[in-house]
């Protein structure tokens, strides 16, 4: 039998969690064209992604004290990838620079309300005396789905456009969701 070479629940994690970070790393390198799109400039551009990034620190912070509390801390993780893939769907219905700041509000909350449980779930499933690999294995599978992500998104985005580009985003984040809720609790 093929030995793997880490457990379930982290292939699992890794998995799923790719799929979220891919998602989030196909708009990266094309967002400045995304908001000039909907009326903005580079300083809109900006502006949001500072909106998005204070929105998160603030959320994650909360996050990270409340999933200390839970016994089930994949269902914030469940909901983190489905706030997010909302919030990517609602690209595709963003026709102003106002209507963008709190789309950018709404995925800085999702991404930050999943962190910290998802960190906790991944810190509780490593094996003994292979911390630094497993931890060393996300941040790969971190760099890999942005790679990968910048060069889908600017591929999509070039041959179908921007919608199908947010409706694929979000799928990977909905996928996410409903794998990890349909997991048996024993799993995670």
């Amino acid at each position: 039998m093929k030995k793997f070479l880490f457990n379930k629940a982290l292939r699992i994690l890794l998995i799923t969690n790719a799929m979220v970070l891919l998602a989030g790393a196909m708009l990266g390198p094309i967002y400045a064209l995304y908001v000039e799109r909907v009326g903005g400039d580079l300083l809109d551009a900006s502006f949001a992604g500072g909106i998005f990034a204070f929105v998160a620190g603030t959320t994650v912070l909360l996050s990270g004290k409340y999933s200390d509390k839970l016994k089930q801390k994949k269902l914030i993780v469940i909901l983190g990838y489905t706030i997010m893939g909302v919030g990517f769907l609602l690209y595709t219905q963003v026709n102003s620079i106002l209507f963008l700041l709190l789309v950018q509000v709404l995925i800085g909350f999702g991404e930050a309300i999943y962190n910290p449980p998802f960190d906790a779930l991944y810190s509780e499933h490593l094996d003994k005396g292979k911390d630094g690999t497993e931890w060393g294995a996300w941040e790969a599978i971190n760099y890999y789905s942005i790679a990968i992500g910048a060069i889908m998104g600017g591929f999509i985005v070039t041959n179908f456009g921007f919608t199908p580009l947010f409706v694929t985003m979000a799928l990977l984040c909905f996928s996410s969701a409903l794998y990890v809720y349909k997991l048996p609790r024993r799993v995670l």
